[in-house]
């Protein structure tokens, strides 16, 4: 560990301290499935941002609370919940329900950072809000929400190699060669568009990151 490693995760620390300070005034959530079997699998791409961080500042998320691994911290100054749901994907908007309705977080301050067949291996693209998009973990937490108003980083895994490759095989396969190289650098992106919308909302990060 280099000298601005343990600077980096001094300053995690006292920015984990000082956020005990206030209320939870933001979620961010990452979706992905439990379990080993599904580590570094496209699907995963929502979990694998948030791995990333904590691998880069120190951010811990360990704790099982509203069925999902939980830990507290900060973005500009403003107090957020990092959430892995462990209820599979499909079911996702339980962690999230609990969490908001425990908190008292409207869907403006829920960012959901998720996996995307429609763009290319690592490209990002930022959303205000809008439909699922056939992401099924999404389209759970719309339903529990009753809401689609909810800002959200999509991050590209890839359409299907051909259309007769089954869409369940394609989105729990793992990523490849230079395929892994982009998603390990869109997940670092992921979570600093997330840092940006919590900061300056999501039109500034879409503008700074859309296409990235």
């Amino acid at each position: 560990m280099s000298i601005f490693d343990i600077f980096a995760k001094l300053e995690q620390e006292r920015k984990q301290q000082d956020a005990s300070a206030g209320p939870i005034e933001w979620l961010v959530v990452g979706l992905g499935n439990p379990g080993s079997k599904y580590e570094s699998t496209r699907h995963n791409a929502g979990f694998r941002a948030l791995d990333s961080y904590c691998q880069k500042t120190g951010q811990r998320i360990d704790r099982m609370k509203f069925k999902a691994l939980v830990g507290e911290g900060t973005f500009g100054g403003k107090r957020v919940l990092f959430m892995k749901p462990q209820t599979f994907m499909n079911l996702s908007g339980e962690a999230v329900r609990d969490a908001a309705d425990f908190y008292k977080i409207p869907p403006e301050r829920i960012v959901v950072l998720f996996d995307d067949i429609s763009l290319d291996v690592g490209r990002l693209r930022v959303r205000a809000k809008g439909s699922a998009g056939g992401q099924n973990g999404v389209k759970n937490i719309i339903y529990q929400l009753s809401s689609d108003q909810f800002p959200r980083v999509k991050i590209g895994i890839g359409a299907k190699p051909h259309p007769d490759y089954d869409l369940a095989d394609w989105v729990l396969s793992k990523f490849q060669g230079e395929d892994e190289t982009k998603i390990q650098e869109a997940a670092q992106h992921a979570m600093e568009a997330a840092e940006e919308i919590v900061r300056n909302g999501p039109a500034a990060a879409a503008q700074k990151f859309n296409g990235k």
